[in-house]
């Protein structure tokens, strides 16, 4: 090799390593993250005692499998990967690709976990939902070496409770270092649940800047891609840990007055208290939550949590993540209307609250989030939803059970997937974002589903709840006679029956809703032809 040929590949492996060591940004919008909505529920906000986290995948690039990662012992001096995940726009769809980065010590023991793009719920019924909110960009560490996907996996891998999870976490990223962007991750066992803020360090250093608050047991919470923890007291451990620089960096660089009180996401994250795409979220959840507080939907702030106005089931919690702000001011479809008949006006049948952004051009659509309209809590590319209960008065191998819906949840539905099955029908296996277009992924059905509705969302919709809405409302009003059944078998020392029975459940749903969401498709294409 000659010295020009060394020199050009030396500038390639320059530019190939910084590019690795920046923080993807593939679906951030305006340089602000708009991928993700979190809700939590305390146990004595739920309707059944339940302590709820949640997560729906906002994204254009992240897998769309689940996989079931089973409990494993490892050897002495055995190390685990760390990656740094970066944007992949290959053939057939845009996706993510790990670029390896290092390793850290590996545990004796790790637990089993059900895994997504997101690690969302472990054999010891510890639970994770995810919402990113960027923070300042010069904390970003292009040289830590765990991200928030890693982070999510070594939680459920190596902990049992939330607080067990937080105090980990701090170790490890104090360590090894924080190499993402800021991340809320909403941590939920069997007893609390709790939002965990992480930012980095600042360039060229390892470690971290993070803040844990606890959702009281009668409230509830969300994060919507912005910072929501304010004022902090970490002498209070019953509700608050933080890392012991969080004041320390804060002031040094002038983003604190210790005059003044502090606030984290002032300190650490203010462009995102600035987004509107955020800020409206958290208003809709607590309002239709909470609908007795009357909050603003224009404010810049709202309480970290609050107590609804009656016990929250799961039924309403599908209902929140299946709403796009119809009946207010912000619903994208009201202005989209027609002449019928009778000369009355009325909202076109065309009319399409989950438009893509070339639509939302087309039409003219303005308002709090621009030309893009409204950020709604139900979009249109969402890759997968969860909404996962963990139980104190059961088992672990009952307990923990994770809801999951692909796609759009306005127009999909929730399985259970138990925290302790060992498998999934292939569907559920198969990455469609790898495949492209394929009857082999569950994702596609549900993914061409909501495509298809979206055309003529003002009719389909009604079909597709004709058909989701009986069917959802038996898998939840059956959930406590199937555990019941459960709960037998387990106490009379059949255990593994036990998690049989579950695990048949899990996987006789997951089919239906496939094949169902296939067979619905087909029926609108025939009934609706002519009327796209």
């Amino acid at each position: 090799m000659n010295k020009l040929q060394k020199y050009f590949t030396t500038i390639a492996l320059f530019i190939s390593i910084a590019a690795i060591g920046q923080v993807d940004r593939s679906d951030w919008e305006n340089r602000i993250p708009d991928g993700c909505t979190s809700i939590t529920v305390g146990k004595k906000a739920s309707i059944d005692g339940s302590v709820i986290t949640s997560h729906t995948d906002d994204s254009h690039r992240t897998r769309s499998d689940v996989q079931i990662v089973p409990a494993s012992t490892h050897k002495a001096n055995e190390t685990v990967n760390m990656y740094r995940r970066v944007a992949f726009d290959t053939i057939p769809m845009p996706q993510y690709k790990d670029v390896k980065i290092g390793s850290i010590p590996q545990v004796a023991y790790t637990h089993g976990y059900i895994n997504s793009a997101y690690a969302c719920l472990n054999d010891h019924q510890l639970g994770i939902g995810e919402s990113t909110f960027g923070g300042r960009e010069e904390l970003i560490s292009e040289i830590g070496l765990i991200d928030c996907q890693r982070l999510c996996i070594l939680i459920l891998e190596r902990c049992t409770t939330a607080r067990d999870a937080i105090r980990m976490s701090g170790d490890l990223l104090e360590k090894y270092g924080w190499n993402d962007a800021g991340e809320c991750l909403t941590i939920a066992d069997k007893k609390e649940v709790w939002h965990l803020e992480i930012v980095g360090p600042g360039k060229g250093k390892v470690g971290a800047i993070w803040v844990a608050q606890r959702v009281p047991d009668d409230h509830v919470g969300v994060n919507a891609n912005a910072s929501t923890i304010k004022e902090i007291n970490p002498s209070d451990t019953l509700y608050f840990y933080a890392s012991s620089n969080v004041f320390e960096v804060a002031k040094n660089n002038g983003w604190w007055d210790p005059k003044k009180e502090f606030s984290w996401c002032y300190a650490y994250a203010p462009e995102s208290r600035a987004s509107l795409a955020s800020r409206r979220r958290e208003w809709r959840v607590f309002d239709l939550l909470a609908p007795s507080l009357k909050l603003d939907p224009n404010s810049e702030n709202y309480p970290f949590s609050i107590k609804p106005d009656k016990n929250v089931s799961l039924a309403d919690l599908k209902r929140v993540f299946s709403d796009y702000y119809e009946g207010t001011p912000f619903d994208m479809t009201k202005d989209l209307t027609v002449t019928d008949d009778k000369g009355q006006s009325k909202i076109s049948p065309l009319a399409n609250p989950h438009m893509p952004y070339d639509m939302n051009k087309m039409l003219r659509i303005n308002g709090g989030w621009g030309w893009r309209g409204e950020r709604t809590i139900a979009r249109w590319y969402t890759m997968y939803a969860t909404l996962i209960q963990c139980r104190d008065w059961l088992p672990d191998e009952i307990g923990g059970v994770v809801w999951f819906a692909l796609d759009n949840v306005a127009t999909s539905i929730y399985v259970p997937l138990y925290g302790s099955i060992s498998d999934l029908p292939l569907t559920y296996k198969t990455d469609g974002r790898k495949t492209g277009f394929s009857k082999q992924s569950a994702w596609w059905a549900f993914n061409r589903l909501s495509t298809l509705t979206a055309q003529r969302w003002g009719d389909m919709r009604k079909d597709v709840d004709s058909v989701w809405k009986p069917m959802q409302e038996e898998l939840f009003s059956i959930q406590p006679e199937l555990e019941k059944k459960a709960l037998v078998l387990f106490r009379s020392g059949q255990v593994n029956k036990a998690k049989k029975l579950l695990e048949e459940h899990s996987i006789f749903w997951s089919n239906k809703v496939v094949d169902e969401a296939w067979l619905l498709g087909d029926r609108l294409w025939t009934k609706y032809d002519e009327l796209f």
